[in-house]
């Protein structure tokens, strides 16, 4: 039985909670949170658990094993450095950390003090997700030519992370979980309706070696909430509607060949539009995968999928496309300021 502390008890913490209570590898021994009225809510749960004000209270409990740390971006660095230094196991919310240096030292410590560092990257035991990785390597859609996702909805705005650092921990998981592979350049553009230094709208392609593009669409500010993600290949087509609770996946027997060029002189596409297939998907939580998976990796059963090195590419994508964007905005910024002064001369 491993004796778990969890730290953070706001947005996602009552479903780490649940989730861990109900696995039987663990006991959920203590829940730090710095707000008494979220520490009231756990105690109405379970009066078993033990609560704690201070998070270093909690890592410094010789009782607790593992931590699992759902606090804001800035602090998982430090919460974790502090519980991988009392040899305590970690599962630390997406993304892992704020920079490739904080991250190349958390993996370095966990490897020193031979304890598990993982970070919650859900959507790698999201049952669709988990189907869609099996019909791409199956080679069923063919050449992977396009990723397409727009995974966009009206809030919830964050006060120390943009839109990029909150939703794109989930898609850039997905992408190197798909196709194993990391992208070669990329382009962004964003836009902050309230807090200039925070944007909340990002538009970002990626390129890869494989020859793969990759567009992402994120946004607190739409008026609809949409999950959707299209994989191009070059013999069919893939839609994955998360929140379509019928048919999450379809596969289109689609696309477009054209005539050989020995045979032709101008490209003539020809379209193909063949049958709709929907294949069937568990419908299970997919963060009852990720503890089952934490014990599992702990007890030396299972390799992680989402150790401290995963962690670290997504932060390197991460940060990238942050230069991207910094870039594209300041871009932008000059030429306002160009046509600002030659309408003020004109």
């Amino acid at each position: 039985m491993i004796k778990i502390g969890l730290i953070g008890f706001g947005y996602w913490g009552p479903n780490l909670l649940r989730n861990f209570m109900a696995n039987p590898n663990f006991q959920v021994y203590a829940v730090a949170d710095g707000n008494p009225k979220r520490l009231e809510l756990v105690q109405r749960i379970d009066a078993r658990i033990k609560l704690i004000a201070d998070a270093d209270i909690l890592i410094n409990d010789p009782e607790i094993d593992a931590v699992v740390i759902a606090t804001p971006v800035g602090t998982h660095y430090p919460l974790t450095m502090k519980a991988l230094a009392k040899k305590k196991h970690v599962l630390v919310e997406k993304p892992l950390c704020t920079n490739q240096r904080e991250a190349q030292e958390m993996i370095d410590l966990a490897e020193k003090m031979q304890v598990t560092l993982m970070v919650d990257h859900t959507f790698l035991f999201n049952s669709s997700v988990q189907k869609i990785h099996e019909i791409c390597r199956s080679g069923e859609l063919g050449k992977i030519c396009s990723f397409d996702s727009v995974r966009v909805n009206l809030g919830l705005f964050q006060q120390d992370i943009n839109v990029l650092w909150d939703l794109g921990p989930h898609d850039f998981s997905i992408v190197h979980y798909l196709f194993n592979e990391e992208p070669i350049h990329m382009e962004a553009a964003a836009y902050a309706h309230l807090n200039p230094h925070l944007p909340d709208m990002t538009y970002l392609t990626m390129y890869f070696p494989s020859n793969m593009i990759a567009h992402f669409n994120m946004s607190w500010m739409s008026p609809v909430k949409v999950r959707r993600v299209s994989i191009g290949g070059t013999n069919k087509m893939l839609v994955w509607d998360d929140l379509n609770h019928e048919e999450k996946i379809k596969i289109y027997n689609s696309g477009i060949s054209h005539q050989q060029e020995e045979n032709r002189n101008v490209i003539i596409p020809e379209y193909r539009i063949g049958d709709i297939f929907s294949p069937r998907v568990p419908n299970k939580e997919a963060l009852q995968g990720v503890v089952a998976h934490f014990a599992n990796v702990i007890f030396k059963k299972e390799k992680s999928l989402m150790d401290g090195y995963a962690g670290l590419r997504v932060v390197k994508m991460l940060e990238t496309a942050q230069q991207a964007i910094e870039s594209n905005l300041q871009q932008l910024s000059k030429k306002r300021e160009t046509h600002s002064c030659k309408k003020e001369y004109s």
